[in-house]
């Protein structure tokens, strides 16, 4: 029950009840009709005792009118009495007999008319069932009807004050998938309104922190470009022979990848960033990893079977080239091995195992004390990456390697661009 949705649980719970009253409705109808029977009985019985009983003491006629008018019938004229006599005969189904020593009393149905007929010696009379219509069995069923009928606009004003949510979890959803600029509007000031108004008040502030945080990365990166620039064509005038030259390069060239690696993750990581799928191969994306990786000849050694992919060949690339390049500097011979286990891809290198879960290193900036080559953004850019294609990053040690492994998550469907994958 914790896991129903709200819509089902009042899908189930009107259901039942109305299951229940409907139960109700027949059980009630059918005891109804045995008591309607049952009272039916006991009234041709009472007629047939009372009739039988007064007409042995040969009733005048006052007698006869005033029993006629205590039971609620009525005699069938004398000129009639033998149409209708035939009429019972032909079409008369039996609903009563009784009777005693004194005589026989029989009541037949014809169409929607009862008759009684009673007989004693000298006494042959044909009477009509005038007694009051009780409308018990209408009323009860128009009770029925209108309970079942309220109970079912109780259920649909209960599925249309609930409508509002789903278009609210439609629109947070569009919000997730990185609709940014979805507004959240709902005119009634009921709960629902204040959560949808809390909700829209939450978007506005994201993008307000979103907005701040990427106007200070390209601020950042901006500003840090010019120095960089200046002091890399000072550098270059310094005479080759200085040995603080190599040492300002390098420096230099450390805060161009660090800004390279943030532009990266700003791109990689923001909420409405989508991956561009193309039909390819691993034998592609790989051959890309090594013109971004730049590594000298005999550093990587491909053992990777040409498989067919669907994924972004620039990310995927640049994810692999980060694993190479993180192989290649802290392993203990400067050298790293890719290869395919089935449709896995392993990155291994000989070097210790890491200190800390795999899940610490995914975190931007961080890294182990000893690691001061790079600024612990390389695996972070690699999981946020691979989360956007749907791969997953897993770890392992094993006799003396460390293995990086991308596998197969959950498949991404690729977006409707209105352009022909190739």
């Amino acid at each position: 029950m914790k896991n129903l949705s709200v819509s089902t649980f009042i899908h189930i719970l009107f259901s039942v009840a109305i299951a229940i009253l409907i139960t109700t409705f027949v059980l009630f109808l059918s005891w109804d009709k045995d008591r309607y029977k049952i009272e039916e009985f006991k009234r041709y019985q009472l007629i047939s005792i009372t009739f039988l009983s007064n007409l042995q003491l040969n009733p005048d006629k006052e007698t006869l009118e005033k029993l006629y008018k205590d039971l609620h019938v009525i005699p069938v004229p004398n000129r009639q009495f033998n149409k209708v006599k035939k009429q019972i005969a032909q079409e008369g189904q039996t609903i009563f007999t009784g009777g005693s020593t004194l005589g026989q009393v029989r009541v037949f149905k014809v169409g929607d008319t009862q008759y009684i007929y009673v007989q004693r010696m000298r006494y042959n009379l044909i009477l009509i069932d005038d007694r009051p219509k009780n409308y018990y069995f209408e009323m009860a069923l128009a009770a029925g009807i209108f309970l079942i009928a309220l109970l079912l606009l109780l259920y649909l004003a209960v599925l249309k004050k609930l409508y509002p949510l789903r278009k609210l979890h439609k629109q947070i959803q569009q919000f997730a998938k990185g609709d940014m600029n979805i507004r959240i509007s709902y005119m009634h000031d009921d709960e629902i309104g204040k959560i949808a108004k809390s909700f829209d008040d939450a978007i506005r502030h994201i993008n307000a922190l979103s907005a701040s945080k990427n106007l200070f990365m390209r601020n950042l990166m901006h500003e840090l470009k010019t120095p960089i620039t200046k002091g890399r064509i000072i550098v270059e005038m310094m005479d080759e022979e200085d040995p603080t030259k190599k040492t300002l390069v390098r420096a230099f060239e450390r805060m161009n990848e660090l800004i390279s690696e943030l532009a990266q993750i700003e791109r990689v990581t923001t909420q409405s960033f989508e991956p561009v799928l193309e039909k390819t191969t691993l034998a592609e994306v790989l051959k890309k990893a090594q013109e971004l990786l730049m590594a000298e000849e005999g550093r990587v050694s491909l053992q990777a079977d040409t498989q067919p992919m669907n994924t972004d060949i620039k990310l995927l690339s640049l994810a692999i080239k980060n694993l190479l390049d993180n192989g290649i500097k802290y392993s203990k011979n400067r050298h790293v091995t890719l290869k395919t286990i089935g449709d896995h891809i392993a990155i291994i290198s000989e070097g210790d195992a890491l200190k800390q879960p795999l899940s610490y290193y995914t975190e931007p900036f961080s890294q182990e004390e000893k690691r001061s080559s790079g600024f612990g953004l390389g695996l972070y850019i690699v999981n946020s990456i691979l989360e956007k294609l749907g791969y997953v990053l897993t770890y392992k040690h094993v006799e003396g390697k460390n293995i990086f492994m991308i596998q197969a998550g959950k498949p991404r469907r690729v977006p409707n661009t209105g352009k022909k994958n190739i």
